[in-house]
């Protein structure tokens, strides 16, 4: 199939871009933004989405930064998945981070799809809401009225929809060091390499007197966004990181899961023993490393 037809806008500047969704707002446009295409360019191909407009962010300058200060990692929306996995800063600085974009989709994909697009498309089977929410990451969005943080908490709402408002604009994602002596770990399970997840689990562990100290955990997947599972990291914590605890931890995250998604490709069952396997697998990853 073919696109439905829309206008097309190419700004030069941030507030160039800025200016021109506030106008075509105004006017009762539905605009969307181009930033890889990757996901996008499906959708409209199949008609799944017609917007009005489209607004390329390729031309916009300073959007596509990798850098480090004060302990914190920035990315440019704009900068490609395949900027974050070959970059030394992520793999040694933040290695949940990288090994996440490891798995998204294809190489080629990788070569176009930005990290920003990513975030905004919020597919709740893809890594990076898992990670965010396993990080804190902080999403910084530039609109109308200016700039904001939000946490990563806030900025995932349900199904493909985020808290970005009418005409902001997703520039950069912030995400801390991980600390040393902390343990990290994300699996998935997909039908074929580089499709979407059926389920997936993100994990980081800290030990501390041979006991588990911190543990965060989401899965993805599951449900319309990414989602926390606080029971299974409650259940960790002060108990011995051994194959006993971490199976006992598998099955409280199975169980507090109160209703997976369900599809012709994987039941709500399935999934819900899919997340209890890969709790398990993903913790005895995390405190290998932490050790």
């Amino acid at each position: 199939m073919k696109p439905a037809s829309f206008d097309y806008y190419a700004p030069q500047t941030l507030p160039e871009a800025v200016a021109l969704l506030a106008k075509l707002d105004g006017e009762g446009c539905d605009a969307k933004i181009l930033a890889g295409g990757q996901s996008l360019m499906p959708m409209l191909a199949m008609r799944v989405a017609r917007p009005d407009a489209l607004v390329d962010l390729r031309r916009v300058a300073g959007l596509d930064h990798i850098t480090e200060a004060d302990g914190t990692i920035a990315i440019g929306a704009m900068a490609t998945k395949r900027a974050a996995e070959e970059s030394a800063l992520v793999r040694e600085r933040q290695p949940l981070f990288h090994a996440a974009t490891q798995l998204v989709g294809h190489r080629q994909i990788r070569n176009r799809g930005s990290v920003g697009g990513s975030f905004a498309h919020a597919d709740p089977a893809s890594e990076y809401p898992a990670v965010a929410l396993v990080l804190d990451m902080q999403m910084r969005a530039v609109g109308p009225d200016g700039e904001r943080l939000i946490p990563a908490d806030e900025f995932f709402v349900t199904y493909m929809t985020t808290a970005l408002e009418a005409g902001e604009i997703l520039t950069e994602v912030r995400m801390p060091v991980l600390p040393a002596g902390t343990g990290w770990a994300i699996r998935e399970l997909s039908r074929r390499n580089g499709d979407l997840a059926l389920a997936g689990v993100a994990v980081t562990l800290r030990l501390s007197g041979g006991v588990c100290a911190d543990a965060r955990i989401a899965a993805f997947g599951v449900d319309a966004t990414a989602v926390r599972l606080g029971a299974a990291e409650d259940a960790v914590i002060d108990q011995r990181p051994d194959a006993a605890t971490f199976a006992r931890v598998g099955a409280i995250a199975a169980a507090s899961l109160a209703e997976p998604m369900s599809c012709i490709h994987a039941s709500a069952d399935y999934r819900r023993h899919l997340v209890g396997v890969l709790v398990e697998r993903t913790l005895v990853d995390a405190a290998a490393r932490a050790r």
